[in-house]
């Protein structure tokens, strides 16, 4: 039974861990392990973690030595992981039961994937289940994808070996990290839509999603596609040419605009239809 490292960057959310680990230990799945690197957090997240995974040798938890941010904390928790599979699980979030079974499952099931992602369900503070992103869906990967506007997202697992053969999670990052990987990752090969909700998404005042960090993330969000672009060689889109240097979000983002048009998006469909 090949091995999943689950991978989780902590950052003061201690206070939310006891129901992903509960997430995690009921898993159907039972060959994991799980790397916790905390990004010296300034709250009891260590003491309550330590607390709770109580000597369990499945979990191994690691502390920076100082803040460095979430792309060298992301990039780290990949570097001390052993599994054959990997996927990130934010501490504040939660599994459903056969989150693990399924993704595993279809990968070993098809030599073709080199990762899955799921349906997810957002939740409120208290993890009780509000509404289904519907925005997630199978997409049609080539080089002009870039994930925007978004129809990747969690729950997303990978071959460790896929992994190996990108750059890696760029540790300079501080927002748009998993976008930066996916694309990295849909490089080298295909991912898997599984249509069922396998993840739990904690919906609460101290997420970034929620504050004024979403603009942050757009803007370094942009310059992931930007830096794609480049490893990409491609110098023009929809007849538009890439800029030779980055200067500012919106110029990367009107590149990409006839991606949300009607036609583009009836010829996507048609094209993933005819390829299934």
């Amino acid at each position: 039974m090949n091995k999943i490292s689950i991978l989780i960057a902590n950052y003061n959310n201690g206070r939310y861990f006891k129901e992903c680990y509960d997430s995690i230990i009921s898993q159907t799945w039972h060959s994991w392990e799980v790397i916790i690197v905390d990004d010296a957090s300034t709250d009891n997240s260590i003491e309550i973690i330590n607390e709770i995974i109580n000597k369990d040798t499945r979990f191994k938890l690691y502390q920076n030595s100082s803040n460095k941010g979430c792309g060298y904390t992301k990039r780290k928790c990949a570097e001390l992981a052993t599994g054959e599979y990997y996927a990130y699980l934010d501490p504040d979030d939660a599994l459903f039961p056969h989150a693990l079974e399924w993704s595993v499952e279809e990968l070993e099931d098809n030599d073709k994937i080199i990762a899955t992602y799921s349906q997810l369900i957002f939740c409120d503070e208290h993890l009780n289940p509000k509404n289904i992103f519907n925005k997630i869906k199978q997409v049609h990967n080539n080089k002009y994808f870039f994930n925007c506007p978004i129809q990747i997202s969690a729950f997303f697992v990978f071959k460790r070996s896929a992994y190996l053969k990108t750059e890696g999670i760029n540790p300079e990052l501080t927002t748009a990290v998993d976008q930066d990987l996916y694309l990295k990752l849909l490089e080298v090969g295909d991912a898997l839509f599984i249509k069922e909700p396998l993840y739990k998404y904690r919906l609460h005042a101290n997420g970034i999603s929620q504050s004024t960090s979403k603009q942050k993330a757009k803007d370094s969000f942009s310059r992931v596609i930007y830096e794609a672009m480049k490893r990409r060689g491609i110098q023009e889109i929809n007849k538009k040419p890439v800029p030779q240097t980055y200067t500012d979000a919106e110029e990367i983002y009107k590149l990409l605009e006839y991606q949300t048009g009607i036609l583009y998006r009836l010829k996507t469909k048609a094209t993933l239809f005819l390829t299934m």
